[in-house]
């Protein structure tokens, strides 16, 4: 565990190095974006001064540098475009974000393994052809396009819309689960379709094994066959996939987060971007790598966990 924990920091700085050099060889500046969004005049004096303030006019590798020793003691610096600590800015945040993945999964997890062990065991009868067609929807409807939805249904039938301003679960549950139970069964429902699916494939194939007709062959009950033997066993692609999507889901619900008017992870990414902020879109892209490093880490645990015949060397 903690050799798999120190391979991440070659990862980490891989990745560091890689966004920082495309940042830079991106179209546009944020100096010039500043002084545009303004709507006045500067001459190239002010924009030089600008510059050096922020710390664009030293070599590529001195900035590198700087960067670098900062974010390994956990300092990435101000944000280029507001001046405010990015940790700050991330924090108030990333609180929404994690909560939103957190229930997306959950609901995701209660769909997907109920529903894809029922249509393995109920394979080609009706029961699996509509897990099929809830699954297959899952898949063709985008989670944005069901919000929208969700939110008219709710303004036309009962006059009522989520609160707009976003409050802590610690402060007030009710507002908080008000405000992000819709947006969480809408990502749910569509990340609860591909596991589904995964489920059953993953059941269906484990149905077929030896151990499993043995089982059924000594007299023991069908819950207990599907549920000790079978389920245990197929869990392993499940678990993979609920845990990579949930690691996306941290900074990749960019349109479901502007459909709920969510000022979360995603929307800053889009703004960091739009903005040209280089600190804080480094600081953002590092963090998503970490949660995938991280979930791929506990994936790895999981795995010797669900299956004792598996050891790591």
């Amino acid at each position: 565990m903690i050799q798999r924990l120190l391979l991440m920091i070659p990862t980490l700085f891989g990745v560091a190095a890689l966004v920082f050099f495309l940042l830079r060889v991106a179209p546009g500046d944020i100096v010039e974006l500043k002084y545009a969004g303004s709507g006045t005049f500067a001459p190239k004096e002010a924009l030089e001064r600008e510059r050096k303030q922020l710390g664009l006019d030293k070599p590529l590798a001195r900035q590198f540098i700087a960067w670098i020793a900062g974010a390994a003691r956990f300092d990435f610096g101000n944000s280029m475009w507001t001046g405010q600590p990015i940790t700050r800015e991330i924090a108030i945040r990333l609180e929404l974000s994690l909560q939103l993945a957190v229930m997306a999964t959950l609901v995701a997890m209660v769909l997907a393994i109920p529903l894809g062990t029922l249509a393995a065991l109920r394979q080609d009868t009706w029961v699996d052809y509509l897990v099929r067609i809830f699954s297959i929807g899952g898949l063709a409807v985008p989670s944005f396009w069901l919000g929208i939805v969700i939110i008219l249904a709710f303004l036309i039938l009962f006059q009522w819309m989520p609160p707009l301003t976003f409050t802590s679960f610690w402060t007030d549950p009710r507002a908080n689960l008000a405000q992000l139970l819709w947006p969480a069964l809408a990502v749910g429902y569509r990340y609860s379709a591909m596991a589904t699916r995964m489920t059953r494939s993953a059941v269906l194939e484990v149905l077929r094994e030896d151990y499993v007709r043995t089982a059924r062959a000594k007299g023991l009950w069908e819950r207990a066959v599907v549920v000790k033997h079978a389920l245990r066993n197929a869990l392993l692609p499940i678990v993979t996939v609920i845990g990579l999507e949930f690691a996306f889901l941290i900074g990749g619900l960019v349109v479901t987060e502007q459909v709920f008017n969510l000022n979360g992870i995603g929307m800053l990414f889009v703004e960091s971007i739009a903005h040209r902020d280089y600190t804080m879109t480094q600081a953002l892209v590092l963090l998503v790598a970490f949660a995938f490093i991280f979930m791929n880490f506990l994936i790895d645990l999981l795995y010797a966990w669900l299956d004792p015949r598996i050891r790591y060397r």
